[in-house]
């Protein structure tokens, strides 16, 4: 099974709160079959804290990953971050059909965290990729130049703002 670091065998803990931390790199990504980054350096800490009916998971999750800008297709670090908090009950079968609640198998001894950590990191990311140098107006790029030259200028003379078909409209309104 892929992602064997992300298995926790809680079955041997004790009660109380025990500590995870993992590196993330973009390998993990990859053995999902996401290809969106170039590299990722994440950095996850989950608590789990075991009580006698149920586990309680808390995951931070912060770093950066390499994606490339949706404007110039420069590649860049994107910072991100992520939480999530997971419940995680005992039932006669598994089921994951609540985001909270996770229900796993009486019999069960490990829990796979896995899937949890790639979807809240694949969801930490903007939608919309846009490279910091693009924001603050650093970056220099031929697709910047080009787009600048393509947009639509925004000079107006003072004959357009004024259509005179309009005007006559606006009496229409002030006549009453």
């Amino acid at each position: 099974m892929k992602q064997k670091e992300f298995k926790i065998p809680f079955s041997g803990l004790k009660q109380g709160k025990h500590e995870f931390d993992y590196d993330i790199d973009n390998t993990f990504f990859e053995s999902f079959g996401y290809d969106e980054f170039n590299a990722a350096k994440v950095n996850l800490h989950v608590v789990l804290n075991k009580m006698s009916t149920m586990l309680e998971l808390g995951m931070h999750a912060e770093g950066s990953v390499n994606v490339d800008c949706d404007t110039t297709s420069e590649p860049y670090d994107q910072e991100i971050e992520g939480e999530l908090e997971l419940v995680v009950k005992f039932g006669d079968e598994f089921n994951d059909e609540n985001d909270e609640i996770l229900i796993i198998p009486h019999g069960e001894h490990q829990l796979n965290i896995a899937q949890y950590v790639y979807e809240m990191l694949v969801l930490a990311v903007p939608q919309k990729r846009i490279h910091p140098g693009v924001l603050d107006g650093t970056l220099q790029s031929e697709v910047l130049d080009k787009l600048a030259e393509l947009s639509p200028k925004e000079e107006k003379n003072e004959s357009e703002d004024n259509d005179p078909r309009w005007d006559e409209l606006k009496k229409l309104q002030t006549d009453k």
